[in-house]
């Protein structure tokens, strides 16, 4: 199964997509986790990442796109992956596609993790962690909303949206049952 999981910062797609890769056998593929192998393995991605977060700046499209096409590559995504953080906006989309179509492939799904803001807002503050906080918290929250949540029209056909709030096996099964269509 190839997915991508979309929802704003905090609704849990991290942790969801650890219990999933398990229980579909797939690799769970973050770009945050590309961007720390890449910059701790010194490589000449990683090093280009690394000055671009070290001057507070985002890391453009291009590299990521090229770490994420590099990750797809290898052999145990051939047969599925769970997409985090990628893509983030409708042009890294439009790359992803190229990347999948290459292979005779394309998505199956777009699995969205719908959860309010003010919930999200007092999940984050109750991590405790020093960036944590509110009007941060509400910034990254509008960032998601103006440029990735426009996935969620690009990929209307195969978006599957489910409730983020509650235990985390319970979401982790109404993932599930979503994907196989027991809605």
């Amino acid at each position: 199964m190839r997915l991508v999981l979309v929802g704003p910062p905090g609704a849990g797609k991290g942790t969801q997509a650890e219990l999933l890769k398990t229980k579909l056998g797939v690799p769970h593929i973050s770009t945050g986790d590309l961007f720390r192998a890449h910059i701790s393995q010194q490589t000449d991605l990683g090093k280009e990442v690394q000055e671009y977060l070290d001057s507070g700046e985002l890391v453009p499209d291009a590299v990521t796109n090229e770490m994420v096409r590099e990750r797809l590559s290898q052999a145990d995504a051939k047969d599925g992956f769970l997409l985090d953080g990628f893509p983030r906006n409708v042009a890294q989309a439009a790359v992803l596609g190229e990347i999948l179509a290459a292979e005779g492939h394309k998505l199956d799904a777009v699995l969205e993790f719908r959860i309010d803001e003010d919930v999200v807002v007092e999940r984050l503050l109750a991590r405790g962690r020093a960036d944590d906080k509110e009007e941060v918290i509400r910034h990254r929250q509008q960032v998601y909303r103006n440029e990735t949540a426009p996935l969620l029209d690009h990929y209307s056909d195969i978006v599957v949206t489910i409730d983020a709030v509650g235990d985390v096996e319970e979401i982790s099964e109404r993932a599930l049952a979503a994907l196989r269509g027991d809605r």
